[in-house]
């Protein structure tokens, strides 16, 4: 091997490149043969190169406030066409049950009726919100858009490690990495068929508009965003650009008599649909917190009279919270009458005492969870936590155990990765994007493959140190039978989102009184300017607090 792969040793995780016996991977010859042909002067000047050009785009995140570039390894993460058929197929069986879940907890409840799960089990979840019991959607759908973080066991089992049906955040990534990976490695690209991530906003865009309310032909979609300070507001312009809608806050909306307008040069203009990145509890200071300077007040009203469709639905995030997950795969077979395609991880539910009597014995060992945590905030890793922190971790989880889950601790598979002039093993997780249009379930061929940069570390959040990875999903041999299960056609490969367009985006942090493009104010709609550099606080303070839904991908 060439030298950046010398003293490569994957370890006890598995390993995505390399096998037990040190062979590579057939998925992976054709990046390692780019990778060993270079030397550790051009992987290091790719990898210089990489960060610059996000740097100069605009590609983003914030730690602390603290605006910094969004970390791209330049080695990718490779899934064999079969292997992805499978993963594919789970994503879309798991949204259909989290989708029919919804449906049900808020109408008719026969899950609980019927003894799949525990009534207290709903109402005693932070994100299950009476508001919308009984609100029906246009054409059925609350998840619009899902993320499902999965991860591979050392046996090289795939594992479903969370839902994600609030505000999924990260496909952003997706793009941009891909537009930046053909430029880095083309002759990887050249190598091998690798299929395309280019019609992700198009795809959500049309079920954008298959979810407007009965008999509008031409509807309206607009991006809510908290505002320029939220971590992810890079994603939401770069998905209002792409997909050709305005980009809009709270205060650029208006509810009327069930129905929602923005305000533009024109005049009032109806909006029929809302792809909104604002948490529940910021949405509508009518319903929810009084004091949210970042939502519209009445739109939870509108949304009950079925004058706006909301994507994805208020309440969701029953569906997120980790204990729902433990039940997950007794909702698909219950709704769907099958076997989960994808396993989730063995999970320990603290509020049965019998559980809860072994994970206090076992606390050292195990890795707990705040059921409603996101971000990796909250969580224990025992294994790695002091006694000090493991005698806290007790009395929080004895004074409430329903806020707690526990799981063994998984040693998440491995790819290389450029750590100095030498490739090491890190820890990765896959978190790939589903588009229900009501009809169908796309999977984005691929997702967001994250990764833990620090030696050892398993949490990959970005906010944790993490960084990304491009992810290539291999086409099926040319000889091979391809199953259509996508009734629409697959779009023309292309660079998903080029970085020269990235460039065009607003600076991360302009000032918070510019106003969206396309969108204008009446005379004394607005505070004075005064008012407006007092409040400037408290704004700049919500719009970060939407760390879940709009932040990096928790």
């Amino acid at each position: 091997m060439a030298d950046v792969f010398s003293n490569y040793h994957p370890g006890v995780a598995f390993d995505e490149m390399v096998d037990a016996a040190g062979t590579i991977r057939p998925s992976y010859k054709a990046v390692h043969t780019s990778l060993q042909a270079a030397t550790a002067d051009e992987l290091r000047g790719i990898a210089e190169s990489l960060a610059s050009s996000y740097t100069q785009a605009g590609v983003t995140f914030d730690v602390g406030g603290v605006e910094r570039p969004f970390p791209l390894d330049l080695v990718p993460r490779v899934i064999a066409a079969a292997e992805w058929e499978t993963i594919e197929s789970g994503v879309a069986q798991r949204v259909r049950a989290l989708e029919a879940f919804l449906a049900d907890v808020y109408s008719d409840g026969r899950v609980i009726a019927d003894g799949v799960i525990p009534r207290q089990l709903i109402s005693s979840s932070t994100h299950y919100h009476r508001a919308v019991w009984g609100a029906q959607p246009a054409n059925g759908v609350r998840v619009h858009v899902a993320g499902v973080d999965l991860i591979r066991t050392p046996e090289g089992d795939v594992r479903v490690l969370e839902d994600n049906v609030r505000v999924p955040s990260g496909v952003s990534y997706v793009m941009t990495n891909r537009s930046a990976m053909v430029n880095a490695l083309p002759d990887a690209f050249s190598n091998q068929r690798i299929r395309s991530v280019g019609g992700y906003s198009q795809r959500l865009l049309t079920a954008l508009r298959k979810a407007a309310p009965p008999g509008v032909d031409d509807p309206t979609v607009v991006v809510l965003t908290p505002g320029v300070y939220n971590s992810a507001y890079f994603e939401h312009s770069l998905l209002a650009r792409t997909m050709g809608v305005e980009l809009v806050e709270g205060r650029d909306l208006e509810c009327r008599r069930g129905r929602v307008f923005m305000r533009t040069t024109a005049g009032l203009r109806r909006v029929d649909v809302i792809y909104r990145r604002i948490d529940d509890e910021f949405i509508d200071p009518v319903h929810f917190r009084s004091d949210s300077m970042l939502g519209v007040p009445g739109l939870v009203n509108a949304v009950r009279c079925g004058g706006v469709a909301l994507a994805n639905a208020i309440g969701n995030g029953v569906a997120d919270d980790k204990l729902v997950y433990t039940y997950v795969p007794d909702l698909i077979r219950y709704y769907l009458h099958a076997e989960p395609i994808i396993a989730n991880i063995d999970t320990w539910r603290l509020e049965e005492p019998e559980a809860l009597e072994e994970v206090l014995d076992r606390l050292h060992e195990l890795v707990v969870k705040p059921v409603d945590g996101s971000g990796g905030k909250g969580i224990v890793i025992g294994p790695r936590a002091s006694l000090s922190e493991l005698e806290a971790l007790r009395r929080r989880v004895i004074q409430d155990p329903r806020g707690w889950i526990a799981q063994p601790l998984v040693q998440l598979s491995t790819v290389p990765t450029l750590i100095d002039d030498k490739l090491a093993p890190r820890h990765v997780d896959l978190r790939p994007f589903a588009v229900n249009n009501g009809e169908d379930i796309w999977v984005l061929p691929g997702g967001l493959t994250r990764v833990a940069l620090p030696e050892g570390e398993l949490v990959v959040n970005s906010s944790q140190g993490g960084g990304s990875k491009d992810t290539w999903v291999l086409s099926p041999p040319l000889n091979r039978p391809i199953t259509i299960t996508d009734p629409e056609p697959e779009p023309e490969p292309e660079p998903a989102v080029p970085l020269q367009d990235v460039q065009d985006q607003p600076p991360p942090r302009p000032r918070p009184t510019a106003v969206p493009l396309g969108v204008s104010r009446p005379l004394g709609s607005r505070p004075q300017a005064v008012r407006v550099m007092s409040d400037r606080g408290s704004r700049r303070e919500q719009q970060e607090q939407q760390q879940q839904s709009g932040g990096l991908p928790c």
